[in-house]
């Protein structure tokens, strides 16, 4: 076997670490696409009871974004197993409680109808920020690029961008703002 298929060969069967930033991401987007590298759908040597999929590391999940109002309607559903021991949870409350959960809850139930999801989901690293211990971090080798792009705040533009923005009309000296 030559030394270029042995390496081919070693990166089809190797576990890669992903980094995925989910600021200002929809949770819902983001579980398809990583639901696509922890299971390995990507890989030449896919099958649905075959364990190849990667490690996915996300940072930022306490800065995700739900369309519309889905922080007020959407409702998790949670039971203990006793009796009356079921419990609704608002996306906010959740969120609240743990920031890591809404996009953890998305991503389980985005894999639906994979039998090994479970063991699948222990392959997925979800930070509420930037903080990633250094072990975790010297393991990474590739950044999933985001569905959307962040928007830029307002107080991130300097001074001499706002000026030279083209403006619809110039207001009067003496125009009073209500």
């Amino acid at each position: 076997m030559s030394s270029l298929k042995r390496v081919q060969q070693w990166a089809t069967f190797a576990r890669i670490w992903h980094i995925y930033d989910a600021s200002w991401q929809n949770p819902f987007q983001s579980a398809g696409l990583l639901k696509k590298y922890l299971m390995g759908t990507y890989k030449p040597i896919y099958h649905p009871l075959n364990d190849c999929g990667d490690h996915v590391v996300v940072i930022n999940s306490g800065d995700i974004a739900l369309p519309g109002d889905e922080w007020k309607k959407r409702v998790y559903f949670h039971h203990t197993g006793y009796p009356r021991g079921a419990s609704w949870t608002l996306a906010w409350q959740l969120h609240k409680k743990d920031p890591t959960l809404v996009l953890k809850k998305a991503v389980y139930n985005s894999m639906d109808g994979n039998l090994q999801r479970r063991y699948t989901m222990e392959r997925l690293h979800i930070y509420p920020d930037a903080n990633v211990p250094a072990d975790i971090m010297k393991n990474i080798s590739n950044q999933l690029a985001t569905p959307r792009e962040v928007p830029k705040r307002l107080d991130h533009y300097s001074e001499k961008e706002v000026e030279e923005f083209p403006k619809i009309m110039d207001y009067p000296k003496n125009y009073i703002l209500r």
